[in-house]
Order: structure tokens, then C-alpha cells, then sequence
């Protein structure tokens, strides 16, 4: 091989670990953030399409969404009071037949959220842990979220996304770790296998004991944002629109709430009427919009008629629409859309988590 060659190869290596370096650089925001932000929808939509390669397609859309306007939590509500009433005895029929590997879900909101999970789950970790399902037959055929904790095995990110294995090490105290890389990782905590963790990868440290490995230390899911890096969303099911305050994560609740429709107030500037807030909620409604959906949460005091009582801000983010009617997964991306400045500028730096 000749030196001209071989020169050659060394500068496509070296501009090919450069680019990789600029990649993860510029996925990385200039500050960090502690704040939140949430998106509810019923689940009921994905029943509209007709096929499951179309509802499929359509929780793949949903998701690109929800990652490019940096969404960090997914509540996928029901809001059918019969789906409600029947969904327990469905999820116990479900499990005492144990059909993990044939299993379609007739429930539209499991539905929705296994393929929301899926796609945020890095593809290196798919198979540890999602068994094979029904639901997720055509999930292959989505566009990729391609988030920046979604690494390559070549990349070197200062966070990865890994999952525990049933290994043990000799001569050494703590647990095994699959992250997507050609050595496994190590980590000084016993943890529980098929447990997914977020690990801060310092410097790529190679230790040897029984092997070579590369040394990390578990963080908190939340650590990536907070050091500026949108690092997927998360994904819960409500029984109703009020399980969706009252099973909310965060101890002291979502701060700002906003419900979207066709028949909220048009704002003109969000910028001025979005409070600040800690953790963001947006909610939005299936065909029958939100008020069906409150309508049929005997929980709620208020009635669909009464709906912007319920929230902080009722909005129409669409106003003069030129179709009798917006699709949610429409609505998601002009809401966002219109949100987004909105969004960074009245977002607390220090949040109460």
C-alpha cells in the first residue's frame, strides 16, 4: 500500500471521528434545563386509522414529534368510560393467558404507548427489552427518532443509555452493562437484570478484571437534560383525564396547564400570556376534541362545556383553519410550533422536581 494511500485513509478516519464528535456537539444545547415539559392525548386515536400498518405509521409520527419539540413526558389517557371500565379486566385476561409473542393489543392506549416506548428505546437495546409482539410488527419500517442518546457504537457521547445483564463479574463488586459499545460496561452498584440505566461514561475508562470493560457510574435519567442534551421522553398511561394531574410524577404537580381546541381563545402572543413553570402540561383531545373526553371522566366536577376551567390557558393554536377539521397528530406539531418560543422563554432554570 502506498504512503499516498495511506495517508488518505488516516484523514478520512480522523474527519470521520470529528464529524462523529460534531454530531453528538451539536445535539447538545448551550445550557441546560431543569424544566419540563408533558404532552396528554388519548390513545382512541390511533382507532381512526384502518389497518395496523396505518396506526403504526401513525404512533411513528406522533413520536418524531414529540422528540423534535424536546417533549420529556408521554400520557397516553383513555378517555372512553367503556374502554375505561373494561381496560382491567382486559390487562388481567391478558396476563393470566400470557400470550407474549402473539398478542395484539385491542387496547388502543397499549397500543400507542408500546410503540411510543419502542421508538425511544435506543436501538441497541431493543431486544433486551421489548419481547416479540404483535404491536410491534411493522415498527421496523418507521423513520427513527435519532435523539442524541440514540449513540453509535463509534460515537463518544459523555451519556449512554444501557441495559443490566445476567452476567456476574469475577474480582470485582458490581453489575455488567449492555450500552451499545464493543466491550460491555462496568458499574460499582448491583443492580437487577434487564434494568435499562442511564450511565455517565467520564473519560471511556478501560478497567480489567475476569475481562476488559469500560468503567461508568449510573446518573439519573434527568442528569443528561440538565448538562444541555434532550434525552428522550417517557411514557405513562392514565384510566382518565384526571388520573392524568393526579398520578402526575413530579411532587408538586404540573405548574401551567394548557388544553387545545378549536373552540379555545386565540392568543396572539404566548410569549406574554405562558406563566413561568417548572413542569408544562399540554393536553390535547381525539376526533371529539377535549371536551368529549371531560365529559366522560365522571371524576371531573366540570362538564365539556366548562372545559377551560380545567387548565391555565384554553387556546386555539389554528385559528381560520381552511379544513372542517385537524387530526391530533396535526395539531401536535402546530401547537408545538407555536409553543416553542413560548416554551424556552418561560421555562424555570431551577425547577422543583
Amino acid at each position: 500500500m502506498s504512503k499516498r494511500v495511506r495517508k488518505k485513509q488516516g484523514l478520512d478516519s480522523d474527519l470521520g471521528s470529528i464529524k462523529k464528535q460534531k454530531i453528538c456537539n451539536t445535539l447538545r444545547a448551550s445550557t441546560g434545563r431543569q424544566y419540563t415539559v408533558s404532552v396528554a392525548l388519548p390513545g382512541s386515536i390511533v382507532e381512526n386509522a384502518q389497518s395496523i400498518e396505518l396506526k403504526t405509521y401513525l404512533a411513528g409520527q406522533l413520536a418524531r414529534a414529540f422528540a423534535i419539540f424536546n417533549v420529556d413526558e408521554i400520557v397516553v389517557f383513555n378517555e372512553s368510560e367503556m374502554l375505561r371500565n373494561s381496560g382491567d379486566n382486559e390487562r388481567e385476561e391478558s396476563s393470566r393467558k400470557k400470550k407474549q409473542t402473539v398478542n395484539i393489543s385491542s387496547d388502543p392506549n397499549i397500543f400507542l404507548a408500546r410503540i411510543l416506548q419502542y421508538l425511544e428505546t435506543p436501538q441497541y437495546l431493543r431486544k433486551d427489552l421489548f419481547p416479540v409482539h404483535q404491536d410491534l410488527r411493522y415498527a421496523g419500517l418507521l423513520n427513527p427518532l435519532d435523539c442524541p442518546h440514540h449513540v453509535r457504537q463509534d460515537e463518544k457521547c459523555p451519556y449512554r443509555e444501557g441495559v443490566v445483564i445476567d452476567r456476574k463479574i469475577k474480582y470485582a463488586k458490581g453489575s455488567l452493562v449492555n450500552a451499545g459499545l464493543t466491550k460491555h460496561v462496568i458499574i460499582d452498584r448491583s443492580i437487577k437484570p434487564g434494568i435499562r440505566v442511564t450511565l455517565d461514561m467520564g473519560n471511556y475508562e478501560t478497567v480489567k478484571t475476569d475481562g476488559t470493560y469500560i468503567k461508568a457510574k449510573v446518573v439519573s435519567p434527568k442528569t443528561p437534560r440538565q448538562n444541555g442534551f434532550y434525552w428522550g421522553y417517557q411514557v405513562r398511561i392514565a384510566d382518565s383525564i384526571s388520573k392524568v394531574f393526579t398520578e402526575c410524577p413530579f411532587s408538586d404537580g404540573y405548574d401551567v396547564t394548557i388544553g387545545t381546541s378549536e373552540r379555545g381563545n386565540i392568543i396572539h402572543n404566548l410569549v406574554d400570556e405562558l406563566p413561568e413553570f417548572s413542569h408544562l402540561l399540554i393536553m390535547f383531545g381525539g376526533l371529539g376534541g377535549l371536551e368529549t373526553s371531560i365529559d366522560a371522566d365522571q371524576d371531573l366536577k366540570c362538564t365539556g362545556e366548562e372545559a377551560d376551567s380545567l387548565f391555565d390557558l384554553w387556546i386555539n393554536t389554528c385559528p381560520g383553519q381552511g379544513s372542517r377539521t385537524i387530526r391530533t397528530e396535526e395539531a401536535v406539531l402546530i401547537t408545538m410550533a407555536t409553543l416553542r418560543a413560548a416554551i424556552y422563554k418561560k421555562g424555570r432554570i431551577i425547577a422543583n422536581e
